[in-house]
């Protein structure tokens, strides 16, 4: 029987509850970071920045964000389903919460109703909006709203249940490369602490950059109608995600450095799946728009947001 949308239905948490589950995972993994770097070798090093690249590039900028959110791309199926794992692989959540998490960000940016605004304090906007509340647990209600492309999709419904899975095999395979290739049991550790625990950690906190520190701190090239901001560092962190006023400019371009000296490697990857046949109807905002876009100037529904609200191309 196909999996359906009411097979992600969790238990929504009170305004201040803790979510015990997602703490007791980020504990985890902190801990295991810093047992890292007590574990160090060039081949786990190695393993960690490819899969830092994979997960938190293939997978969060040009997956889940630019192709699945905003739609600023369109790919064949196994490409999409693709970038999805790559994603899955950077621990931050199925495609379907991750997507709608993200469009209701954009629907309220800086706003009541932005799950993760600094408005709210620096700290709940960086982990705290995770940890605690329900800002990560819609019901199926609000998903079916949010998410209607995605929901109606198999393949997506299946990962967004089980996420943990391809980074529990990928963590069981770094053992195995780690201890076959001279390391014994050492080297398998050092893997899977470098591969996963470490690199984990430190591209969950650069994503998180981007909805704290992009909101706070940067240029501002395009008044929109949020806080957001234009950060270099955050960018180099993010492989592009950082030039954030940019984006929520011009929410639907596939493009988020709009001038050479804005390094956008997310968009240089979307370039060659183009030039590989493997991407096409690129949205692009061009250096020389300078006008508002009407996914800035077009105030949210609250109850039935419609596409340019949500940053999605038509």
């Amino acid at each position: 029987m196909p999996m359906e949308l009411d097979a992600l239905e969790r238990r929504i948490p009170g305004e201040k509850s803790i979510n015990w589950v997602t703490t007791s995972v980020m504990a985890l993994f902190h801990v295991g970071a810093i047992a890292a770097l007590f574990f160090f070798t060039w081949k786990a090093l190695f393993v960690s920045l490819l899969l830092w690249w994979m997960s938190g590039s293939w997978g969060i900028g040009m997956g889940y964000h630019r192709l699945l959110t905003h739609r600023g791309y369109k790919t064949p199926k196994w490409v999409e389903y693709f970038l999805t794992l790559c994603a899955t692989l950077a621990l931050e959540g199925g495609p379907i919460f991750w997507v709608a998490t993200h469009r209701i960000h954009h629907q309220f940016s800086d706003r009541d109703g932005d799950p993760h605004s600094p408005r709210d304090g620096k700290w709940w906007a960086h982990i705290g909006w995770l940890l605690v509340g329900k800002s990560m647990h819609h019901d199926t209600s609000t998903l079916s709203r949010y998410v209607p492309d995605l929901a109606k999709d198999r393949f997506h419904v299946w990962i967004t249940k089980f996420h943990y899975m391809p980074i529990i095999a990928v963590a069981g395979l770094l053992y195995g490369f780690g201890a076959a290739f001279g390391g014994g049991v050492h080297g398998g550790v050092s893997c899977v602490l470098w591969g996963i625990f470490l690199r984990t950690t430190l591209g969950l906190h650069f994503t998180w950059l981007v909805n704290s520190a992009t909101h706070v701190w940067g240029s501002r090239r395009f008044v929109t109608r949020d806080t957001s901001t234009n950060n270099f560092v955050v960018a180099m962190l993010t492989f592009g995600e950082g030039w954030h006023n940019n984006h929520h400019a011009h929410p639907t371009s596939a493009r988020h450095g709009l001038r050479w000296y804005e390094v956008d490697l997310n968009w240089y990857g979307i370039w060659v799946l183009n030039k590989l046949h493997l991407a096409k109807q690129i949205q692009r905002a061009k250096w020389t728009d300078r006008r508002m876009t009407e996914d800035v100037l077009v105030p949210p529904a609250p109850a039935h947001a419609s596409q340019s609200d949500l940053g999605l191309a038509s």
